[in-house]
């Protein structure tokens, strides 16, 4: 069975820190399980964390947007598909090899054709009264060989029966002559006389039971009239009652109105759809159509979770999609214990620093490992970038001491690395409202109150006063968009320590005026040596509801 990644991944609207903190981790993991673990983003990544990756020659992350069981979390059964050409003999024979009772058909491009089941090849059986269903069907000859365990003595293995009836040439001659007609299928034993006359009369194959001799002679002329010839082991009657079984299955499959499921469907929609048919199996197939396997309800009991570390955060609201039907394994943070809930007991590491990059570090010390230049490099690029290059309050020695170890091993000048790495991340022109709303935006939920902060960070602070305008006006109407009841839109300046704050939503301005106990003409303050979402803002905000609750 193939290995089952494990996902690591941060906080929707992805920081450096959740990004860095998720492939340092992944890298760690698979110093003792290789190829085991994965780095995921559960969002777009912002200007300042794609210098860092590009700064230290490290890939984006793949998107990891949903964690529901999907289609491909499954045991899917890997039913051998056929071509439509096929005799029913064939796929009755392959069904029972298989244990099935459908069959996927497919193009010669592996694209999903059809499907015929057992039910479709009794149903062939019982409605089998026309002799002249061989050539409706367009059989192909290499069918009547297969079925018929026989051998073509004259004619064509490329021949299409597309007319004719079948007919048993056992009466006496005079009546074989009154009913053979052009293109007919001829059954006969060893009477050369009716099979001569079949050929004349234009019988397109003759049928030879129990391996007659057939003679030279009416071998030539079959030739000459372009008659088949095969002979089988089989008698008349026997031949008669399975010649049908070489009819193709295309005759018979369904291929309208099939319902497939794709690869990323949810477990949700398979078993929703599944409960309102009485279908057995369901193909599934991938986003341009390729038959991939088959899925029935059994297979649904065998479904596997996905399985999760997060990091950087353990707040529901923050996680990627589906978190409460994904198997969560560890948690690494640094922020307040939120509301994530595990069915099993997990290893959950949360440590009162200002960055999971620190977190990480002890961790790479712990176990032996030196991180190479390039992991070094991400943790340090992370503290530097949480921690606002140790302004922020959140800071702590161990940061410090954290960050100067890293940037050693990286071989970077913490100061100068940092400039530019903040001034990569404060170039917001072309970025929209929206955008910059959702950079790096949390929601909290506090006392049946959903709040959200989103923040940004700048060294340029004309950049930052011509931002608080236009995003005011962005989110005067657009705010209820976030199915949050309070927004509020944090502008810190790096270099003055200090951050401004738009807010909207009823109460929100109260609210903000009661954690900061401050007086607001409008819907904006400015929070001087405010830095921190983490420690500064968000704990007031929590708090002061709390309080209103009381």
């Amino acid at each position: 069975m193939e290995q089952k990644q494990i996902h690591i991944v941060g906080h929707k609207n992805p920081d450096t820190d959740s990004i860095c903190s998720a492939l340092a981790y992944a890298y760690l993991k698979n110093e003792k399980e290789p190829d085991k673990y994965v780095a995921n983003r559960a969002g777009s990544i912002s200007n300042e964390t794609r210098y860092v990756l590009d700064y230290f020659n490290v890939n984006e992350p793949e998107l990891l947007s949903d964690v529901n069981v999907q289609i491909r979390d499954i045991e899917i059964r890997h039913t051998t598909a056929v071509r439509d050409k096929i005799s029913l003999r064939s796929a009755w024979m392959l069904m029972r090899e298989e244990d099935v009772v459908t069959l996927p058909i497919i193009h010669k491009d592996n694209k999903l054709k059809g499907l015929i089941t057992i039910n479709d090849i009794a149903k062939s059986y019982m409605d089998a009264y026309d002799n002249t269903v061989l050539g409706i069907a367009q059989t192909p000859i290499e069918n009547l060989i297969e079925v018929l365990d026989g051998r073509l003595v004259c004619g064509s293995r490329d021949f299409v029966i597309k007319s004719g009836k079948v007919f048993i040439g056992a009466a006496n001659l005079i009546v074989d002559e009154a009913c053979i007609e052009e293109d007919d299928i001829v059954l006969v034993v060893d009477r050369e006389d009716t099979q001569r006359e079949a050929i004349k009369l234009g019988a397109s194959c003759l049928i030879v039971s129990l391996n007659a001799k057939v003679e030279k002679e009416i071998i030539d002329l079959a030739n000459e009239h372009n008659c088949n010839i095969i002979t089988t082991f089989l008698d008349t009657y026997s031949t008669a009652r399975v010649i049908n079984q070489s009819l193709p299955i295309r005759f018979f499959m369904r291929s309208s109105n099939l319902v497939t499921f794709d690869l990323d469907d949810t477990l949700e929609n398979v078993k929703d759809v599944m409960s309102k048919l009485r279908h057995r199996d369901f193909p599934i197939v991938d986003d341009v159509g390729n038959y991939c396997g088959m899925v029935s309800r059994r297979n649904l009991l065998a479904m596997r979770k996905k399985q999760l570390i997060l990091v950087d955060h353990n707040e529901r609201t923050q996680a990627v999609n589906g978190i409460e039907n994904a198997e969560i394994l560890e948690i690494i943070d640094h922020h307040r214990i939120g509301t994530i809930e595990t069915i099993n007991p997990v290893y959950f590491r949360n440590q009162p620093v200002g960055c999971t990059g620190t977190i990480l570090y002890q961790m790479y010390r712990e176990q032996g490992v030196t991180p190479p230049k390039n992991m070094a490099g991400l943790m340090c690029a992370a503290i530097i970038s949480d921690t606002l290059m140790f302004r922020s309050p959140t800071c702590t020695p161990l940061d410090k001491e954290a960050a100067k170890s890293l940037a050693k091993i990286a071989e970077i000048d913490i100061e100068s690395f940092a400039v530019n790495m903040f001034e990569a991340g404060s170039s917001f022109k072309e970025k929209t409202p929206e955008e910059l709303l959702y950079q790096d935006f949390k929601t909290f939920d506090v006392c049946d109150v959903t709040f959200g902060v989103g923040q940004i960070s700048s060294m340029n602070k004309r950049e930052l006063k011509r931002l608080a305008k236009e995003m005011d006006e962005y989110l005067k109407d657009k705010y209820t968009a976030s199915k949050c009841d309070m927004i509020f839109f944090v502008m810190t300046n790096i270099l003055e320590e200090g951050s401004t704050v738009l807010c909207y939503g009823e109460d929100s301005v109260k609210l903000l005026q009661d954690a900061f106990e401050l007086e607001m003409t409008g819907n904006s303050c400015y929070l001087e040596g405010v830095v921190s979402r983490k420690k500064q803002i968000v704990p007031r905000l929590v708090e002061t509801l709390q309080q209103w609750e009381e």
